[in-house]
Formats: C-alpha cells, structure tokens, sequence
C-alpha cells in the first residue's frame, strides 16, 4: 500500500531536489522522512530501527554530496531506507521487500545511487577503499567516497582488514562510524568498550574541544599562524591523540564523537571533511529507533518487528484458530538448554545473532556457556575449534549464508583435524524478504565435498531436536552440520523425549509404486502435500526422507534403485553438488540406470519474496512436485505402449 508523504517530502524525487532547500529546512525535511519510514513499515513490514537512527546522517550527506558521482556506500544495507526514498524510489517503496518490488538492501542494479550491493555487514570500507583507489588512478581527484559503518559492523574482521590498508593510501575516503551500541542485538567485545570510553570520556572530549579552540584563536592570527596551527595540530595528534585514539594510529585523521541528530552540524561537518585530502573518520553517536519511542526503548524487538500499529505500537500476529507449530529456531533454543542441562561439556556459539538464531534463551539460563563472538563467523569457527580440541561440545549456530565467509575456518580448522564441532545452519535454503544476499542456498553443497563433514538436515522440530541430541551424545569422528529453514516447522507437538537417530540412515515417509520421491530438510513437507494430493487421483509415489546428505544411506537407495525406475529428489538447495546430485553419483558409482528428475535451486539468483513465492518460482513446491510425479508417470506409460 502507497503511503502520502509529507508537504517537503513530497518535493524530493532525487538528491538534486533536496538541494534546493535552505539549511535551516533540513530539520522539518528529516521529520517528514523519518514519519514517512515509520509510515511505511508500520503496514508494509521491514527493517525499522537502523533507518530511524540515520535519517539526519542521510539527509545531510545526500545534502552535501555529488551523488551518484560521489560514492556513497551503505554497510549491511539495513540503515539505507532512507537514502532509498531520496534517490528516486519513493513512489515504490511500499513494494520494498515485497516479491517482484525493491530489495531490501542496496542493489547496484536497483539504482545508480546503489554504488556497492550490501546484505553481509563490513564490506563497506574495503569496497569504499577500491573505489577511491580506482578514482585516483582516473585522475578524479574531486571524487567523494563516503563509507557509513555501524559499530557493530566494525567489529568484523574485514573491517579492521580495509582500516590497516585504508591508512597507507592516500586516498579520499571518509569512513563514517554510526555509533549506536547495537547491531540487531546489543554489542559485545572491547571495541564496543574502547568507543564507549571516547565517546563518555570528559577529560579526552576536553582536551580535544580546547586544543580547538586555542587553535581556532591562534589561525585568526593571520596566514602565518595558520601554518605554525597546522604544525602544532599535527604534533599534538603525533602524539596524545595518537596515543589515545585508535583510528589516529591507524593513519586516519579522527573527528568526533558528534550528534548525528544534529543535521546542521552534520551538514557543516561533511562539508568540511569534502575538503581535507587522505584517509578520515567521522564518529557520530546515534540512537538506532529515534523518534520512535517503542523503538528506542527496546531496540532488538524492534530491528525487524513486521506490521504494527504506528499508534500503539501493537506489533500485529497473524490470527489462527489452532495453535501453531514452533519457529525452528526457537526449537533449537530451547533444545539447547535441554542439552546443556544433561551434558555439562555443551557450549553455545553464535556471531552477533543470539536473538536471531535464539541462542539468547540459553544465553539467559547459562550465560557462562553461551558465547555472542560479535559479527565474527571466522573467531566463530575457529574459537568452536578451539573449545573442541579441549573437550568442549560447541554448538555454532551461523546462518548459512553467513557460513559462506568462514568456509576457510570449516576446512583447515575443524574439518582436517576431525573436531567435532557441531554447526547449526540456520536460515537454510530460501530466506524470504530478505532475498539472495540471505538465502541459503550453498551448504548442502559447499559441506558436502569436505572430507569428515556429516551433513544433515531435518524434515520437522522433532527431528531437529532428535539430529541435536545424536550430535554430542558421543565424541563425534569430525564435524556435523544440521541445516533448517528460516520460520515455522509443521509439529504442534514437537517436544516429546529425544531420540537417537543412527548417522546416514534415510527413513520411509510412504509406500509407493512407479516413482520415488527423495526428500532432504523441511521441504519434504511439501512433498507429504504432493502426495496427499496425488493419491486422491490415483498416483502413488513412493517418499523417502534422507536426512542425511553425507553419509547417504546406501542401503535404502540400493533398494530404491532396485525398486524404482523413476526417481524425484527435493531439496530446499542448489541443484549443483546438492542432494540430488549426490544421488545420482551413487547411481552411477553403482551401475544402476533410472530417469532421475531433480527440483531445487536452479543455477541463478533468486530474488526476494514470500518462501513459498521462491519454492514456486524454482519448481519444486508441492505443485510442482506433483508435476513433475505425473510426468514421468505418464512418459513411462507412454514407452510401454510404444515398446
């Protein structure tokens, strides 16, 4: 649904024609964006605090700059709604997430003013650095190149990595640290200390407010003075700003901490830095969710709450008449501490998402044994290593599509020296809204080709609980990952007594005849639909939940093999080096010849959108399962006839 905008607002359609404002304006324009965000999401669903947080940060700096000819890049993409309805987007950003409608995140083929595509955090300086470089090496020496960081985004490796080299170029980039304390949950580590301690700091904000001011007061002078300021600001920042500051060690000119609520000063500010060449930081102090009290208050409820009421701020559940099943990764909350209170060894790891992957409830019960790393998948990895060469039980739960930057971790630190550290993906397969930057659609594959991995997945609750109790009942020959979906299983009662179940064993869902249907992970849900349906007009397919893609369970497919002519597999995954075709290596290893049709992830990107929206657009929901049943059913029959 399109939302009004606002008198001012409503004047804007690209940079060009908030520019046109006084400054003085600013302020009612920054209150017309912020509404019109509130607006928008309240009914539309989305990211919520981040944008909040940056609205005056977005305002002065499409102000200021020369986008797109300036390069502007936005870290992780959740603070860019904004910048979103300023370049040229505003008419359609009720569609922002919606199947077919604008991205969630920046897209360079979304927009000209999307310099960098953004969905995983700390890409932003490294990507800001190149393009710098790449403008200096063109001769654009006018060219801004503008990094927005949040602080929870900087605790990231790569962060540190792009800040190391970013200060030995002499490159025009202002990098901008949005400090807010948080990232989706609040942050953790030394860092957050260390800008904690600038930002309160009275004796290091004086100090560095006088020497301003005395320097200030000495340039008046005349323009002989103004170079014996320059000397001085530059002795002094050798040396006790030096010493206390960690971005001034790392070569980078540091001003702050400001207001970055403050659009005036902003404005003042950026247009300032414009002018001062080599590598700078501007450190603004926000509040993730300003202006939107609820949002401010409780500022992990409300990173993403869905639809709400802008009034109440009652965030809107959808009405059901019967209770319904679990998200999946509240079962594995809960099912940690269920462990961790029968086995003393298991610990909890997770890089920065404990509310997310739920991790949290255990963080409560046993915060001693439940580890936030911060936004760190590699520390992630190799720290479970680490816990695991000691005896430890670690259960690292990173999305799947963040696993994707620790996949030199799995390999070399725990995959080579057999550790057996448990990985719980999380966000599996098709992520929704969230869209290809989150969709997991690799694991199955990029796990599989590793020598000692286990990989599995489960078809419900019960058996995620089950695949967790089996993971640490005893020392494991390596490492064992557990894949499942982003949102709701299928079992209302799913908390019944663990179970073990035996490593690379399939198990039957249904007799059949004519075709045979493999299933891996909660997708084989979609195929108990299919063959409900199918039954009724008379097709009768036989269904196989795998659960495992390494080992597979060679028993059970030399029986289907032997059994079977026609063979589905499903799976919620790439269709390159994913379950299917795992199935058909062991055909081939095995002599055995059979029409085998494989649904899954298709060899391309996959948009945003509902995840049944997804599972249908690839072909392999339920409906397309039937299809594809019916199919072979049908070419078999048809070659009986003829033969």
């Amino acid at each position: 649904m399109e939302v009004q905008a606002g008198k001012l607002l409503s004047e804007i359609f690209y940079p060009s024609d908030l520019k046109k404002f006084k400054p003085e304006e600013l302020k009612a324009v920054c209150n017309e964006l912020r509404q019109y965000i509130i607006d928008v999401v309240s009914v539309n669903g989305g990211h919520f605090g981040a944008s909040l947080g940056v609205v005056e940060l977005t305002v002065a700096l499409h102000y200021i700059l020369n986008t797109p000819y300036d390069q502007l890049i936005w870290d992780v993409g959740h603070q860019a709604y904004g910048h979103k309805i300023l370049t040229g987007r505003r008419k359609n950003f009720h569609t922002n997430r919606i199947y077919k409608g604008l991205s969630g995140f920046p897209k360079r083929s979304e927009s000209e003013y999307d310099t960098f595509g953004v969905g995983h955090s700390s890409t932003s300086i490294s990507a800001a650095l190149g393009m710098a470089v790449a403008s200096q090496l063109k001769g654009e020496t006018d060219r801004q190149h503008v990094a927005v960081i949040g602080d929870g985004a900087m605790t990231a490796g790569l962060a540190f990595e792009a800040l190391n080299h970013a200060g030995i170029e002499n490159s025009n980039l202002l990098v901008i640290l949005n400090d807010n304390c948080m990232s989706i949950d609040p942050n953790v580590g030394a860092l957050k200390e260390y800008l904690t301690d600038i930002t309160t700091s009275k004796s290091y904000n004086r100090f560095r407010d006088d020497v301003s001011a005395v320097l200030s007061k000495i340039s008046e002078l005349g323009p002989n003075a103004h170079e014996m300021v320059k000397k001085i600001e530059k002795s002094i920042k050798g040396t006790l700003l030096k010493k206390s500051n960690l971005f001034e060690s790392l070569k980078f000119r540091y001003f702050g901490p400001i207001d970055g609520h403050d659009v005036a000063h902003l404005v003042k500010v950026i247009n300032d830095l414009k002018h001062i060449p080599g590598p700078k930081i501007l450190h603004c102090v926000t509040v993730k969710g300003k202006g939107y009290a609820l949002a401010e208050k409780d500022q992990t409820k409300w990173h993403a709450p869905g639809l709400f009421d802008k009034i109440t701020g009652e965030i809107k559940k959808s009405s059901h008449l019967k209770p319904q099943p679990p998200k999946y990764q509240d079962v594995f909350g809960h099912t940690m501490v269920e462990l961790a209170e029968l086995n003393p060894k298991i610990v909890g790891i997770t890089p920065a998402m404990p509310s997310g992957c739920s991790l949290n409830i255990m963080m409560k019960a046993m915060p001693k044994r439940a580890f936030d790393v911060g936004i760190a998948e590699q520390h992630a990895v190799t720290f479970s290593a680490g816990l695991a060469t000691q005896g430890m039980v670690p259960f690292c739960n990173i999305y799947s599509t963040f696993m994707q930057r620790a996949y030199d971790q799995v390999i070399h630190d725990v995959a080579l020296q057999k550790l057996p550290v448990i990985f719980c993906l999380d966000r599996a397969g098709m992520a929704g809204a969230d869209g290809p930057t989150h969709h997991g659609a690799y694991d199955i594959a990029f796990f599989r080709c590793i020598p000692n991995m286990i990989v599995s997945a489960p078809m419900n609750e019960e058996e995620l609980r089950n695949l967790m109790y089996t993971a640490q009942l005893k020392p494991l020959p390596g490492p064992f990952s557990i894949r499942y979906p982003r949102g709701n299983g299928v079992l209302v009662d799913w908390q019944r007594p663990f179970k073990a179940i035996e490593i690379g064993t399939a198990r039957k869902i249904c007799d059949g005849e004519d075709v045979a249907i493999l299933s891996l992970g909660h997708i084989g849900n979609e195929a108990v639909k299919a063959c409900q349906e199918l039954n009724t007009e008379g097709y009768h397919p036989a269904h196989y939940d795998m659960r495992f893609a390494k080992p597979l369970d060679e028993k059970t497919l030399h029986h289907i093999f032997t059994q079977f002519k026609s063979i589905i597999t499903v799976e919620d995954g790439c269709l390159q080096g994913g379950i299917g075709a795992a199935i058909i290596e062991f055909m081939v290893d095995n002599n055995y010849t059979a029409q085998v049709k494989r649904l899954g992830i298709p060899d391309a990107v996959i948009e945003h959108g509902e995840q049944a929206e997804l599972w249908s657009e690839c072909g392999y929901d339920a409906k397309a399962i039937q299809n594809a049943v019916k199919s072979l059913v049908s070419a078999r029959v048809t070659n009986t006839l003829v033969g």
